[in-house]
């Protein structure tokens, strides 16, 4: 493009992504103007990778909507663990809240009751993080239940049956290789593309259709890797874009591990899906650039939406009576120094 803002002209149209895989990234200048750069001329950082450590201040805002009758609503809560160090620096809400604690996965929850006065009132979480490059680590809790189907990511029968024949030979290699066998089958064979029924993370809908986003790329690979008997879990968050350092992040992303070894393995196949030459990397890393709101699926709370468990939780769940709602959510981020400046 070129021109003046509210006129500019098209003076240049290429091919950007095929099959949801990019010929070209963009690289900011200091003036805030953009280039492209060929994917293999593009650095890690160009690519959506941060490693080491990542520090940045992360904005959750939520916009209700109308509001006809008394309405709830769930967000999610970042919390702190030793991956990422979460320091609440605002929680702006129009009306009282609860922090509810979710047991299983062990998540927080913001929870509020809202009246017809609340509509299009803003809901504001704002987090200093400061987030590790994850990499295999020790951690035995819940792995008997990570072998356990969910409502939408069953275990066994033609999953079963597909991981064994995935595995393969391979299965003589230990439960590293077998999750490597998986990882690589649905780099090959899934496409990051946002058409039917996507964003569910429904594994039978991710066998059947071979597309979807990072939900159905991660629930594929979580039934197939508990059906051949590897434990494996999955949780949700945002990236933050590592080629600036300011603005907003384009939706959640979530990500999966497994368990081999006495290790949980980072795995994050959706990513390595758009960017091949990265395959090796996230197969047992984890950027340090994203913030992780939720794990686990179908997430009970108490008091808990009239629908039933929650499919997982990055958005908020928005109840107006006994109907579903759906808030605009908007994510931003700044990136800090070690001073926080």
């Amino acid at each position: 493009l070129e021109g003046d803002p509210g006129s500019m002209t098209v003076t240049e149209t290429t091919l950007h992504k095929l099959n949801g895989k990019p010929f070209y990234t963009w690289k900011q200048r200091e003036d805030k103007t953009w280039y492209r750069r060929p994917i293999e001329n593009a650095s890690n950082d160009l690519l959506g990778i941060i490693e080491g450590e990542d520090r940045f201040r992360f904005r959750y805002e939520v916009t209700l909507p109308e509001i006809t009758a008394p309405a709830k609503i769930w967000i999610p809560l970042a919390q702190s663990d030793r991956f990422q160090k979460i320091d609440v620096k605002e929680m702006d809400t129009p009306v009282d809240h609860q922090i509810l604690k979710e047991t299983k996965y062990g998540n927080s929850i913001l929870y509020m009751e809202l009246a017809p006065e609340q509509s299009g009132e803003k809901i504001a979480l704002v987090y200093d993080v400061i987030r590790q490059e994850k990499d295999p680590y020790e951690d035995d809790s819940f792995i008997a239940d990570y072998l356990n189907p969910s409502l939408l990511m069953p275990v066994g029968d033609r999953f079963k049956v597909l991981a064994d024949s995935i595995i393969g030979v391979k299965g003589e290699d230990g439960d590293i290789m077998k999750a490597r066998a998986l990882y690589d089958y649905i780099i090959d064979n899934m496409k990051y593309i946002k058409a039917g029924t996507y964003g569910t993370g429904d594994a039978v809908y991710a066998c059947d259709a071979l597309t979807g986003n990072c939900t159905e790329f991660h629930s594929l690979f979580i039934s197939l890797a508990r059906s051949a008997g590897i434990p494996a879990r999955f949780a949700v968050g945002a990236g933050i874009p590592s080629d600036r350092d300011d603005g907003g992040v384009d939706g959640y992303h979530c990500w999966a591990e497994f368990y081999a070894e006495g290790k949980w393995w980072p795995v994050d196949i959706s990513e390595a899906n758009k960017y091949t030459a990265l395959a090796t990397y996230y197969f047992g890393r984890h950027p340090a650039n994203r913030i992780e709101f939720t794990q686990g699926r179908d997430l009970i709370l108490n008091p808990g939406p009239q629908g039933g468990p929650i499919n997982f939780l990055a958005y908020p769940v928005m109840e107006i009576g006994n109907t579903a709602a759906f808030p605009k959510t908007f994510f931003s981020f700044q990136r800090q120094s070690e001073q926080g400046s």
